[in-house]
């Protein structure tokens, strides 16, 4: 690890940061609803919550429903989502040459999803470069989910990287306040679902446009 510079490990949320997938997120959740014939909601509400795991996802949406009806949506949302097999959402444009340009200045590399374990799975099949890149993920559904800070201890320890000495990259408020909850330096991209000022006003030291725009934010041309 280099002392002349400020981070050793960058974690990376998925959607709404690397992937461009907010608008099959949101379809798919709405096919849900329909499906099992639960009361509307909007586009908005459902864009706003991606991000945390599914199962906090339908909690938020859904507080008057029991334990049993969240879970028969969340099986409706992943066999819709998952079983169909949807196109996977492509990357930001620039996000796999700047995370290209991470890895030959020879920072860690991982990521910090609301995604379950197949989901991603999934992803990096689609982007198998960008799996290669990847020293470690976290899924919501292998443990706590956003924005519980519990999936950043479990990278930190495993990549034996303090805190201060990483970066946490996020579309979402989520992200932010799990980091700031470690002391962990923050910043925001503008492509996903919440706009930069919650980001900075959640904790975000500096916000993005899109994932294409780090290096140069970290100093690398």
């Amino acid at each position: 690890m280099s002392a002349d510079r400020r981070f050793d490990l960058i974690i990376f949320d998925w959607d709404g940061t690397l992937a461009d997938s907010a608008a099959q997120i949101v379809t798919a959740m709405q096919g849900a609803i329909d499906e099992l014939q639960l009361p509307s909601r909007t586009d908005h509400e459902i864009r706003d919550l991606i991000g945390l795991g599914l199962n906090d996802v339908l909690t938020r949406l859904y507080p008057e429903l029991d334990a049993d009806e969240i879970m028969q949506l969340l099986i409706s949302y992943r066999d819709r989502y998952l079983a169909n097999q949807p196109p996977e959402a492509p990357l930001f444009a620039g996000a796999l040459e700047a995370l290209e340009k991470l890895n030959e200045h020879q920072y860690l590399l991982a990521v910090a999803t609301g995604k379950s374990r197949k989901g991603m799975v999934r992803s990096f099949k689609r982007h198998e470069r960008v799996g290669q890149l990847m020293a470690s993920s976290r899924t919501a559904d292998e443990t706590a989910s956003k924005p519980d800070p519990l999936m950043l201890r479990e990278l930190l320890a495993e990549l034996d990287v303090p805190a201060e000495r990483a970066l946490m990259v996020g579309d979402t408020e989520y992200d932010t306040q799990m980091a700031a909850a470690l002391g962990m330096a923050v910043v925001g991209v503008e492509c996903g679902v919440h706009h930069g000022d919650r980001l900075r006003a959640a904790g975000a030291e500096a916000v993005i446009e899109y994932v294409a725009q780090l290096p140069l934010w970290l100093g690398h041309r």
